[in-house]
């Protein structure tokens, strides 16, 4: 069985930090493209990083200066570092696990999300 299992979010005041876990099961974990979106009542899920099995990275403009992925093969498991956290960052966080060819999705896995407020 497939299992993407969020954890470390919370609540948090603005210019705080928080460092999100995701711990990977039942796939190849190294060949998988990592991902962190979030959803907010009333938005869609956007794009927050993303880190390829090679390492490269992509982010959204909006937290590139503040977030960082990174990823661990030997444990399964990617991370959301997230400093100077803003009010607009409050979300839910989802884990995905994705492979793809040629742009092309072939399979894609969700982990169930971990809330993380910002407020003061």
């Amino acid at each position: 069985q497939v299992q993407l299992v969020e954890s470390g979010g919370g609540l948090v005041q603005p210019g705080g930090s928080l460092r999100l876990s995701c711990a990977a099961s039942g796939i190849i974990f190294g060949t998988a493209t990592m991902g962190w979106y979030r959803r907010t009542p009333g938005k869609q899920r956007e794009l927050v990083a993303a880190i390829t099995g090679a390492g490269r990275t992509n982010y959204t403009g909006l937290v590139k200066d503040r977030f960082t992925i990174s990823r661990d093969n030997a444990k399964n498991t990617v991370y959301l570092q997230m400093n100077g956290l803003k009010p607009e960052d409050t979300a839910v966080y989802y884990c995905n696990a994705r492979y793809s060819v040629r742009d092309y999705v072939v399979r894609e896995y969700w982990g169930q999300g971990t809330q993380v407020t910002v407020s003061s």
